[in-house]
Formats: C-alpha cells, structure tokens, sequence
C-alpha cells in the first residue's frame, strides 16, 4: 500500500505578548445517574508535582516548544483505544497547532483474535505468535506495552497506518523495539522503497529508521529463514514538533503484578519520558474474593518506584475502578471491591504526592454500572463499557483535567 506523505505544519509564532489561556471545558450530554459534581481531579494544590506538570503544560502552550509525555497505562479499558483516544484528541483539539508525535504503539491485531485500538490500523496476513503479561511464562523478556508478537515466517510483515481522521500525525523517526537470537534485521518498505536500520542498539533491543519524509503508513518487513525468529515489543513513532505525546498502555486482563514482571518495562519507559502516568490498572486485581487491599497498594508502590527510576518528577493521576458486577451461573452481582479498591487509590494520591480521578464516584457509585448498561453505555458484562461509555469517560476525565489546569493558572 502507497504511504501518504505529511507535510509538516508551520507553527505560528509571531506573538508579540504570551498570554496563557485557559482550555474550554467540553458540552456532555446530561444524565441522572452521573456525579457531574464528583468530576474534578482530587489533590493538594501545593503538589510538587502535579505543579510541575501543570508548569510544563503552561510553558509548552505558551513557547510552542517541547513536548509533554503523558503514559496511560491500564488493562482491558485502555487496549480497546476508545477511552485514550478520546482523551488525546480532546487535548489536540484544544492546541490543535501542537500536535506532537503519536509515541508507542503496539501492533495488537498482528496476532489473531487480538483487538486493536481504532485510531492506527494493523494488517498483518502472517498472523505472529503472541505473549501477553498475564501469562505465567513469557517466551521473550517484556517491556513497557507488556505485550509482544514473534515472526517466524520469511515472508512476516505488517502494515501499519494511521486512522485518526481528527489528528493528522507526521511520522519522521520509527524505532522498533525488537529481539532476536538469529540476526534478522527489520526492514520498513515505503513507496515500494526498502529502507534498513539508520541505527541498531542491541544492548537495548532498538533499530532507528530515520525517514526523509514523514509518513502517515509504512510496512514493517520481517525476513525470518528457516529457524530464525524476530520479536517485537513495541513501536515508537516520532518527529521534531512540539506539543502532546499521549502513549496509551494496556494488555487484556492484566493487573497490576503483571506489569511487575515485565523485564524491561524501566529500559523502555526511558524512551518514553514521561512527564505524567495515568494509572488506570485495578479492575482485574480486585476482582477476587480475597481481594488484599494492602498487597494491592504495595504492588502499585512498587511500580511507582519503577517509573520514578526514569523520571523522578514524575506526576501521578490514579483513576479509580469503575463499579462493576461479577458473573455468578446466569447472576450479576455487584462487586464490592469497588468501594475498597478506591479507597487504595486516594492513599495512593497521598503517598505519591499525586491525584485521583475519582471514575467510581463520578460513575454514579455502587451499583451504578447496570444504569449504564440499561441507556447503552455499558456492555452486558457490566464491567466494559460501550465505545458511547468510553467516550462519555474519556470526556468526564478530559474536563476533570482541564478544570485541574485553570485552577492552576488562576493561581499564577
């Protein structure tokens, strides 16, 4: 498939005074069940930082320099794409003059009956082998995206092409973090043009493809042989303009231990840098019915302190589950970890110096998911939400966000 060719956009940067405005809040539709008044983000104002990443956001906007990194991690709720999606395409909206590099990305649909994230599409014919966190054993050392694919076929390769109609992102530097024992090399074919490595690093798994042109599609190539294998844990997509990077992180089913043993998770976190973590794992970890609600807050200390080996400023916000059922025979019943988990997350804020998106709160509390369902906003399972659901969520958080960061500048 042709790739398209982006010209990059001219910034505007004839300001004769810097003036920092504040971001509009978005228009929802209104429901009975839902906490509008809950909808804010959750910590102290003297916050280092959240200050800090507050500080960053003002100086970005104003200077139109930089880039602010923002990792969503999560489980099932952020693999499925809708909920970051809607959340980075707000912030873009918002400055639509900085529209920075899409960041990570994972091939999900590269193996079968793997979901893929709406927003960039995945064709791969060859289907590759996959391992995810959640299984005991890993064939291959994880990373950050706890998830990876193996080719082992000469003629493995998968198209990769952006599908956000909204965000127009312009591609200029590709690294594939990937590993083999055989010496494959990746090749990326564009226009019909094979291009090799610029730079492979095998001490930490990379190979750079510095392009002339950005590009919105390419092909990664994998020329396995007999015997040969190639695994890859994760794509970085990059360029040189300013703005958001909003890298969206989840496995199906994982909870917070899994991401715990992911190997390489620090050594890939570096090259996102993140200024700010959005943590939203815990619907998978307290759905047992020993669910220990201090081996969970211990679990998720303990990847904090990951993140924080890679940036010690680093900003915190905690998304609490969301109310959800658990699945008896033909019965739902509501599940009470819920309450407990969310509990965690506000003791989480205050060991962390951090924030809480009180989700369960806003949602409506206990018992609320089965009002979702019933109006379509809620899938039968009553623990995922429709792409209606995760829409209405990614807004509800974009404007908790928004409101945190006029507050902000109200207080300059």
């Amino acid at each position: 498939m042709k790739a398209h060719i982006m010209l990059l956009p001219t910034l505007l940067l004839l300001m004769t005074t810097t003036v920092t405005a504040q971001v509009p809040t978005l228009k929802l539709p209104q429901y009975k069940f839902v906490n509008y008044r809950a909808n804010t983000l959750h910590y102290d104002t003297n916050s280092t930082a959240m200050n800090k990443f507050f500080d960053k956001w003002q100086r970005m906007t104003d200077s139109r320099k930089g880039n602010i990194s923002i990792v969503h991690i999560g489980g099932s709720h952020v693999q499925a794409g809708t909920l970051t999606n809607t959340i980075r395409c707000n912030l873009l909206a918002a400055y639509p003059e900085l529209v920075g590099p899409r960041g990570m990305i994972f091939p999900y649909s590269a193996a079968a009956r793997c979901n893929n994230p709406p927003d960039y599409r995945v064709r791969c014919p060859q289907k590759m082998l996959l391992t995810r966190n959640v299984h005991k054993e890993h064939t291959y050392p994880l990373g950050i995206c706890g998830i990876a694919v193996t080719a082992s076929d000469t003629l493995t390769n998968m198209l990769i092409l952006m599908n956000e109609p909204q965000v127009k992102y312009a591609t200029q530097r590709i690294v594939l973090l990937g590993h083999t024992n055989e010496g494959v090399v990746p090749r990326l074919r564009i226009d019909g043009m094979e291009h090799y490595p610029s730079y492979i690093d095998n001490r930490s798994d990379r190979y750079l493809f510095n392009l002339k042109t950005a590009v919105d599609s390419f092909t990664i190539v994998l020329p396995c042989h007999k015997g040969q294998q190639f695994t890859v844990s994760g794509i970085y997509l990059d360029n040189n303009q300013p703005g958001f990077i909003y890298h969206s992180i989840g496995v199906n089913g994982a909870s917070v231990p899994d991401y715990l043993r992911c190997k390489n998770f620090v050594r890939d976190l570096r090259l996102m840098h993140p200024d700010v973590v959005v943590f939203g794992i815990g619907i998978n970890d307290a759905v047992p019915t020993n669910f220990d609600t201090a081996v969970f807050r211990q679990n998720y200390l303990n990847l904090i302190d990951s993140v924080r080996a890679v940036n010690p400023d680093c900003a915190f916000i905690f998304i609490t589950n969301n109310d959800s059922y658990t699945k008896a025979g033909r019965r739902y019943n509501v599940n009470p970890n819920g309450c407990l988990a969310r509990d965690v997350f506000y003791r989480l804020a205050k060991d962390t110096d951090g924030a809480v998106w009180d989700q369960f709160e806003v949602m409506g509390g206990l018992r609320s998911m089965e009002q979702w369902r019933i109006v379509g906003l809620a899938q039968t399972d009553r623990v995922h939400f429709t792409n209606a659901g995760y829409q209405l969520i990614g807004n509800l958080f974009s404007n908790a966000l928004y409101e945190a960061y006029n507050k902000y500048i109200d207080r300059q």
